[in-house]
């Protein structure tokens, strides 16, 4: 099975865009919004369908999983936010 990967894109004008196979989903959002909604997308793909599916975005030096659902586990970007949400989380 391929995973589906959901990709974060920054935009010139400062916005992140939502890519799924170099097509671009969504456009000109706000980097808080922009994740929560290719995470919603994500877990609505992998429980929808069953399709193994991540999100990722640039990082400074490498990219960044934001989020994995897979059969074996579903994983979050996590920080110190004290209430089990990522830091990038919206």
């Amino acid at each position: 099975m391929v995973m589906v990967t959901i990709l974060l894109k920054p935009l010139a004008n400062g916005g992140w865009s939502i890519c799924r196979l170099h097509i671009t989903l969504f456009s000109d959002l706000q980097l808080g919004a922009a994740i929560k909604l290719a995470r919603e997308m994500a877990r609505d793909e992998f429980q929808r369908l069953g399709r193994e599916t991540r999100v990722e975005m640039p990082g400074p030096s490498s990219t960044l999983v934001l989020a994995s659902y897979t059969h074996g586990a579903v994983t979050h970007a996590q920080g110190t936010t004290g209430q089990g949400r990522g830091v990038l989380a919206a």
